[in-house]
C-alpha cells in the first residue's frame, strides 16, 4: 500500500463495516516520491510505529477518533493488540480498523472519481492528503503557488527567511494519483465525496494543535505535516499513521529533524538524480504520462553507512525525546543533531 511499510488484512471492510488488519514497518524509506530507496535505516520503522502509536493514544485521549486500535507486542505468540505503555521494547506492528479503498481509474494524468465514491458508498478512505503548516520556511512550494495575501498575511511578497504564522495553513492535495498536485477547496470537496472540507479542515487543526503541544512540550518545533482521513457512519476518522518525522516536519534547536534532512542531502551529494527527478515529472505533466518514474534516467545511489547512523541516531533520539521515554537505544538528541548539522 505504501513504500515503507507493508499492509496487512485480517478481515475485509465492507460497505456496511470495518475490517481489521495492521500495519508492519519496515526500514526502508522514500525521497522525492521515488519508492523504496536502495538502502534501509536500522530501527526507523520502529521508531516510526512507535511515534505514531503515541500519537493516536494522545489523539484519542482528546476525544478525535481514528482508525488505531493499538500495536502488536513483539514475539507475542497471540499477537496480542495492547497499548503502547504496555510493551517493553518499541513496536513494528500497529493493529487498524481497515475501510475500503475502490480503485480509481485513469487516462493519463486524468482520475475518475465518480467511479470512486460509487464503488465506495458510506465507508471509504477519502482520497485526500490535508496539510497543515504552522511555518513557511525557505524554499516551500506554497512560496510558488500562492502570495502572502492568499493566506490573510500582510507581508509584500514572501520574504527570503521563514515565516511563522500566527494561525496555521490547511490546504488539500491528491492522494491516489502518480504526481500528487494541491487543489482548490471546490474541487477538494468534490473528491472527498460525502466527506465535508470544512469538517476535514477543523480535523486537521485539531490533530495539529495535539501535535504541536507534545512537541513543544519535549523542546521540538513542529513546523507542519498532514493527516489522511476515513470515512464511516457518517464520521470522519484519521488513518494511516500521523506526527511521525515521515509525515510532519519537526526541527530542534533550529535544525530540521524529519526526513528533510533525508532530502536536502540527496540534494547536497546526488543533484544529478534529483534533477532527473523534476526533468521526469515535468515532462510527465506536459506529455499527461500518469507515472513518471518511467521517464527518469537515473537511478539514486545508496547512501554511507556513516549517513544511514547518523538518520537512525536522528529517528531514535527524536523519538525517545517526542514520547519521553527511552524506547531505543540512542544518543540524546542534542548528540544526534549535532550529527545532523555536521552532514
Amino acid at each position: 500500500m505504501t513504500s515503507v511499510k507493508e499492509f496487512r488484512v485480517e478481515t475485509e471492510p465492507t460497505a456496511e463495516s470495518l475490517g481489521q488488519g495492521a500495519f508492519v514497518f519496515t526500514d526502508d524509506y522514500s525521497v522525492f516520491d521515488w519508492g523504496k530507496m536502495p538502502d534501509r535505516i536500522p530501527e526507523k520503522g520502529a521508531s516510526l510505529c512507535t511515534m505514531g502509536a503515541f500519537n493516536f493514544e494522545l489523539l484519542e485521549s482528546a476525544d478525535i477518533p481514528t482508525h488505531y486500535r493499538g500495536v502488536v507486542e513483539r514475539d507475542a505468540a497471540d499477537g496480542e493488540v495492547v497499548a503502547l505503555e504496555a510493551v517493553d521494547e518499541p513496536p513494528v506492528e500497529m493493529a487498524i480498523d481497515l475501510t475500503q479503498v475502490p480503485e480509481l481509474p485513469n487516462e493519463g494524468r486524468e482520475y475518475d472519481y465518480d467511479h470512486y465514491h460509487d464503488a465506495a458508498g458510506e465507508n471509504y478512505l477519502i482520497p485526500l492528503e490535508i496539510v497543515f503548516r504552522n511555518r513557511v520556511p525557505e524554499g516551500s512550494s506554497l512560496r510558488r503557488r500562492t502570495e502572502p495575501a492568499d493566506h490573510g498575511l500582510e507581508l509584500d511578497g514572501w520574504p527570503a527567511e521563514a515565516v511563522d504564522l500566527a494561525e496555521p495553513i490547511v490546504e488539500f492535495s491528491t492522494k491516489y494519483e502518480e504526481s500528487d498536485r494541491y487543489l482548490e477547496r471546490a474541487e477538494a470537496d468534490s473528491i472527498a465525496g460525502l466527506a465535508d472540507v470544512d469538517d476535514l479542515e477543523s480535523l486537521a487543526r485539531e490533530v495539529n494543535r495535539v501535535i504541536t503541544e507534545q512537541a513543544e512540550s519535549a523542546g521540538l518545533d513542529h513546523q507542519d505535516g498532514k493527516i489522511e482521513c476515513l470515512y464511516v457512519d457518517g464520521e470522519i476518522r484519521v488513518a494511516d499513521v500521523v506526527g511521525t518525522f515521515d509525515e510532519n516536519r519537526f526541527s530542534y534547536e533550529g535544525t530540521q529533524l524529519s526526513k528533510e534532512v533525508l532530502r536536502q542531502y540527496h540534494k547536497r551529494t546526488q543533484p544529478e538524480w534529483v534533477q532527473s527527478v523534476e526533468a521526469a515529472k515535468a515532462e510527465a505533466k506536459r506529455e499527461g504520462v500518469a507515472d513518471w518514474r518511467t521517464l527518469c534516467t537515473t537511478d539514486p545511489d545508496p547512501l554511507e553507512d556513516a549517513v544511514l547512523t547518523v538518520a537512525h541516531d536522528m529517528y531514535c533520539a527524536g523519538a525517545n525525546a517526542y514520547t519521553g521515554r527511552e524506547f531505543f537505544d540512542a544518543p540524546p538528541l542534542s548528540s544526534a543533531i549535532g550529527a545532523v548539522r555536521r552532514l
